[in-house]
């Protein structure tokens, strides 16, 4: 999708652990923007961060965390957006999810990079 304009951009905070019937929750999310033809998600892993609970995840060397914090940046028009995460509440419920909204648009190039 094409997307020049006005747009909503959601930011959802998860952790590198949390599941949804036995796969990555981050796999499920990004693949139902997809599956809804949404105008793009990103995955980012975080070196450290905390959350709720305030517990410390971390990548150093020594702490042997498997549970970074994640973010997924999902963007697209207000009510495609809206109705992606209504339909997706159960696989949010212990996300933080944020909306912001943006300006989106494409800068076209020539093609030499």
């Amino acid at each position: 999708m094409s997307l020049n304009g006005p747009a909503i951009r959601a930011t959802v905070f998860l952790s590198e652990g949390d599941t949804w019937q036995g796969r990555p929750l981050h796999d499920e999310i990004i693949r139902r923007a997809r599956q809804r033809g949404l105008a793009g998600a990103t995955l980012s892993r975080g070196t450290e961060g905390f959350g709720r609970p305030s517990a410390l995840h971390t990548d150093r060397l020594l702490s042997f965390s498997d549970d970074l914090p994640l973010v997924i940046t999902i963007i697209d028009v207000e009510d495609r957006l809206r109705s992606f995460l209504a339909g997706a509440e159960h696989l949010l419920a212990d996300c933080l999810v944020v909306l912001d909204e943006v300006h989106a648009f494409r800068i076209a190039g020539d093609g030499d990079g």
